[in-house]
């Protein structure tokens, strides 16, 4: 996992909840992992990744997302499996 793709995984975990993740490098993180991602209606974005699906909404028109958006992603990678240290122990530096 090259270092960008890991910043954004610490930027999901980190506590407290950070404002400032951007929707496009968690598209491209969820690509890396191999998350199924579709578009759904309007703004909607549906991740499926090991059995587990979400839908949330791209931010616009600024691209970070909200707080509550954030925690929504990390309860959804940590329902699929992915964990911050999963990840780490799987790609050492």
């Amino acid at each position: 996992m090259n270092s960008g793709r890991r910043k954004i995984l610490n930027d999901l975990f980190t506590e407290p909840i950070r404002a400032d993740v951007r929707w496009d490098d968690v598209e491209t993180l969820m690509q890396a992992l191999g998350a199924e991602i579709s578009q759904g209606g309007g703004s909607r974005v549906r991740f499926a990744f090991n059995d587990v699906k979400a839908t949330f909404h791209k931010p616009h028109p600024e691209p970070e997302l909200k707080k509550y958006s954030v925690k929504k992603i990390k309860q959804f990678l940590e329902n699929a499996g992915i964990t911050l240290d999963i990840i780490l122990r799987a790609f050492p530096d």
